[in-house]
């Protein structure tokens, strides 16, 4: 059901990323800022180039309705990509997720959502998931399908992100910040939550590097 694109980065986008091969810290406190200078030439580059970051070359099911998405769409903007489940005590986070969507996507912030049963704690249909996210905290950002998010079964997307950060989801809520680059900058663990100052901080940051 979850299929991936192979990386097709040229040019000016291979710069942006090469920036994305090392293995990156657990916590995004512990890496060092990226320059906004040199991050705002590489992302206009890479964005007037048409490129696809290999953080981001995956296409998946929309949870809602299995509709085909190829995240390449979102090149360019600040990505926070979230495992979720429906019967966790980290469930509540749906809501400050969707107000940290709302607040910053006019800047450029996406929030993806990739519910998974790794932890035994979304057993549901994709159906009934979505029916969840949205009927109980109105979830508008973008959800994609069921899926695992670590071991062998891991998906594609999410393989690449422990690769980059030395870091697969010890838990539900569980996140990842990929810069407007395509870089993965870091990972924040599941008691994190969507207002933390650091995180939003840290978002903020990469929000202003144009």
């Amino acid at each position: 059901m979850i299929r991936t694109l192979s990386a097709t980065l040229s040019g000016a986008a291979a710069l942006a990323a090469a920036a994305s091969m090392a293995v990156m810290p657990a916590r995004a406190a512990d890496k060092p800022a990226t320059n906004a200078a040199t991050a705002g030439t590489l992302g206009t580059a890479a964005t007037a180039a048409g490129a696809c970051p290999a953080s981001l070359n995956f296409k998946f099911p929309r949870l809602q309705d299995e509709a085909p998405q190829n995240l390449c769409q979102y090149a360019g903007k600040v990505v926070l990509v979230v495992n979720t489940a429906s019967y966790c005590g980290f469930t509540p986070q749906y809501e400050g997720l969707e107000q940290l969507y709302a607040k910053y996507r006019e800047r450029g912030l996406v929030v993806l959502g990739f519910p998974s049963n790794d932890f035994s704690q979304e057993p549901g249909s994709e159906k009934e998931i979505s029916d969840f996210c949205y009927n109980t905290y109105g979830v508008k950002f973008p959800m994609l399908g069921k899926t695992h998010v670590r071991g062998g079964e891991a998906n594609p997307m999410y393989a690449l992100l422990a690769k980059e950060t030395g870091t697969a989801p010890k838990w539900n809520f569980y996140k990842y910040l990929i810069d407007r680059n395509g870089q993965v900058v870091g990972s924040y663990d599941s008691r994190t939550k969507p207002d933390d100052k650091q995180l939003v901080g840290r978002i903020e940051q990469l929000l202003g590097a144009r």
